[in-house]
């Protein structure tokens, strides 16, 4: 089998961290977002996979080559402009094979793909959709499916007296190539909207999991996300790492403060005497924490420094940022890549920092 991957979107809500890097390959725990995705489709023996890009294209081939690294094989369209996920998928199709699955580049998941395919194949489907359950679908579109698991019904963003399902598209499909058929070729178009509506009655079928997905496109979500790969809810080649002590450190870290789990700690950190460390943390490589600092439920990127007496949590702190001594970071903060804030400040409430900026000692108490 074969994978088409979306990735092409800017990621404009979880700026600042895609100012300057590719959404696809955002750092997440140890491993750039993406490489979760190639892991998952390698596990169910796909490792034929075309990457559709847009956005920062050269970025995202920089960092993952030819995908011998993550034992699979990579490819690349890039999209001129901005064609939706149904026009992406047109474009793409000299390279596609007669059967292939589709996937939304921005979901973390442990769905079973080989499951989905199984029944795609039972049922003769021409397009064959990953369902998954979420306790409040009012924010998705409701997938309303009959006894046999055929797709009867799309209803977008639904009111509370509509819900009678909650059943919603994972952003994974399995496509039999006659879909592409249904779009022209260098056209803007949504798969969702404008070609699963037309199979309705005519070969859509839904095949529900209760298996983990988190969509992860904003702060809250990446960091949700990293909580749950650091603590093993979702299935990942970290969790075999980490063990049922939900702990990573790596050689050549000096700490002489605590670590608690779950926690990464990359090679070069250094933890100062007095420091705290976790739970729910990933101190990405060459990380410098002050003495008496406390970080937990955060993600501090490579080469930050963090001061004397900080407190960071619920925040993620982009690679090469300074923060000075007596600084508190909270409420979903972020800050860009090599930002510089000086002592004595507080940042709180969903502030973001974008790349380069710099605050001096005392600016701001948000």
């Amino acid at each position: 089998m074969q994978a088409l991957i979306l990735a092409g979107g800017e990621g404009t809500r979880l700026r600042p961290l895609t100012s300057t890097v590719p959404k696809p390959v955002v750092p997440l725990v140890d491993r750039p977002f993406i490489a979760f995705m190639l892991d998952w489709l390698r596990t169910h023996g796909v490792e034929d996979i075309v990457i559709s890009c847009g956005h920062m294209a050269s970025g995202v081939r920089n960092v993952l080559g030819d995908g011998s690294a993550f034992g699979v094989q990579l490819r690349y369209v890039e999209e001129p402009t901005p064609l939706g996920t149904g026009g992406a998928l047109k474009y793409a199709e000299a390279l596609l094979d007669d059967r292939f699955f589709m996937l939304n580049g921005d979901v973390l998941t442990d769905l079973d793909l080989s499951a989905q395919l199984a029944q795609h194949e039972r049922t003769g489907a021409a397009a064959t959709l990953a369902l998954t359950p979420v306790e409040d679908p009012t924010n998705y579109g409701l997938v309303r499916t009959d006894g046999d698991g055929a797709v009867t019904e799309f209803v977008e963003k639904p009111s509370y007296d509509q819900i009678d399902t909650r059943n919603i598209s994972a952003g994974a499909y399995v496509l039999e190539r006659s879909v592409l058929d249904l779009l022209e070729a260098d056209q803007p178009a949504s798969i969702e909207r404008d070609v699963f509506p037309q199979l309705v009655g005519n070969g859509l079928y839904g095949c529900v999991s209760e298996n983990y997905w988190l969509d992860i496109g904003t702060p809250e979500r990446y960091l949700e996300a990293t909580w749950d790969i650091l603590e093993g809810t979702v299935g990942t080649a970290f969790a075999e790492r980490a063990g049922d002590g939900y702990l990573v450190v790596e050689q050549s870290v000096e700490s002489e403060g605590r670590i608690i789990p779950s926690a990464l700690v990359e090679s070069g950190c250094r933890i100062a005497d007095g420091a705290r460390v976790g739970g729910r943390v990933v101190l990405e490589s060459g990380v410098m924490v002050g003495p008496q600092t406390v970080i937990e439920r955060s993600v501090v990127m490579r080469g930050a420094e963090i001061g004397a007496n900080c407190t960071l949590s619920g925040c993620i702190i982009g690679g090469g940022a300074r923060i000075g001594d007596n600084t508190h970071i909270s409420g979903l903060s972020v800050l860009g890549e090599g930002v510089t804030v000086g002592a004595d400040n507080v940042l709180a409430n969903g502030a973001r920092l974008f790349p380069g900026v710099e605050l001096p000692d005392g600016a701001i108490r948000f």
